[in-house]
C-alpha cells in the first residue's frame, strides 16, 4: 500500500480541538488527505490548522458549533466549496458526563445528546450526498463515515446513564447508515475507544489510558483499506481495561 493512501482525498474531522479529533486530522494528513477541521472556533482551532500546513499538509479551519443544524450543514458545505470534494467524515466530538439521575443536572443530559447525538445526525445528514458522490469519482472506489463511539454503548453501568443512552444511540445509528449506505461504496464504521486521554490519571484504579494516537491510528487503518475489504466496528480499550 502506497505511503498516503488518501493522496487527493478530503477529510472532514469534528471535534478537531479535542485529543482524539487533532490526532486523527494529524494522521489524516500523514497518509495524504486534505483534512477540514471543524470545532467551535478560537485560536486553538487555527492553531492546529497552521501547525499541520507547517508540517506540509493541507488543513483549513471550519468554526462552527454543530449542535446547531443551520452551521453543522454550512461546515459541511464550506469544506466543500474550499476543498472541491469530501471523501472521509470522522465524527469525533462527543462529550462525557458521569454521575448518578439523582446528582446530575437536567442541563447536562442536555449536553451530551446535543453534541453526542444531534450534532452527529446534523453533520452527518449534510455530508452523505458529498460522500456517495466521492465514492463514486474517486479513483479508490470508495468513502468513508466513522463515528467515534464508546464500549458504554455496548455495555451499560451505573452513573453513565444518558452517556449509555447516547453511545448505545450512536452505535443503532452507525450500523443501520452502514446497511442503507451499502450499495452507494460508502464505507459506515464505528471505532469504540475505551479509558482514553487523561482520564485515567484523573481516577485512582483505572488503567494507563489509551492516547489520542492510538485511536487516530484506528481510524486511519480503517479509511486507508481497499475497496474489497469493510472494517465495521472497533472497540479499543486500555491495556488493563476489565469492562
Amino acid at each position: 500500500m502506497s505511503e498516503q493512501p488518501l493522496q487527493g482525498a478530503v477529510a472532514l474531522v469534528t471535534g478537531a480541538t479535542g485529543g482524539i479529533g487533532r490526532a486523527t486530522a494529524r494522521r489524516l494528513v500523514r497518509a495524504g488527505a486534505a483534512v477540514a477541521l471543524v470545532a467551535r472556533g478560537g485560536d486553538r482551532l487555527d492553531e492546529i490548522a497552521a501547525d499541520l500546513r507547517a508540517l506540509g499538509g493541507h488543513a483549513v479551519a471550519v468554526a462552527a458549533d454543530i449542535t446547531d443544524p443551520a452551521l453543522a450543514y454550512q461546515a459541511v458545505e464550506d469544506t466543500h466549496e474550499r476543498l472541491g470534494r469530501l471523501d472521509v467524515l470522522v465524527n469525533s466530538d462527543s462529550v462525557m458526563v458521569l454521575d448518578t439521575a439523582l446528582h446530575t443536572p437536567i442541563e447536562e443530559w442536555d449536553r451530551m445528546i446535543s453534541l453526542n447525538v444531534s450534532a452527529m445526525l446534523h453533520v452527518t445528514h449534510a455530508a452523505v450526498p458529498y460522500l456517495i458522490d466521492a465514492a463514486a469519482t474517486s479513483p479508490r472506489g470508495v468513502a468513508d463515515l466513522v463515528n467515534v463511539g464508546s464500549p458504554a454503548g455496548r455495555i451499560a453501568r451505573r452513573a453513565g446513564s444518558v452517556y449509555s443512552l447516547t453511545e448505545f444511540g450512536r452505535a443503532g445509528f452507525t450500523e443501520s447508515l452502514r446497511q442503507e449506505l451499502l450499495p452507494e461504496r460508502v464505507r459506515v464504521s464505528m471505532v469504540a475507544p475505551g479509558v482514553a486521554d487523561e482520564s485515567a490519571h484523573r481516577q485512582p484504579g483505572r488503567p494507563e489510558a489509551l492516547r489520542p494516537e492510538d485511536i487516530a491510528d484506528t481510524i486511519a487503518y480503517i479509511v486507508t483499506r481497499e475497496r474489497r475489504v469493510a472494517v465495521n466496528e472497533i472497540v479499543l480499550r486500555a491495556g488493563g481495561q476489565n469492562w
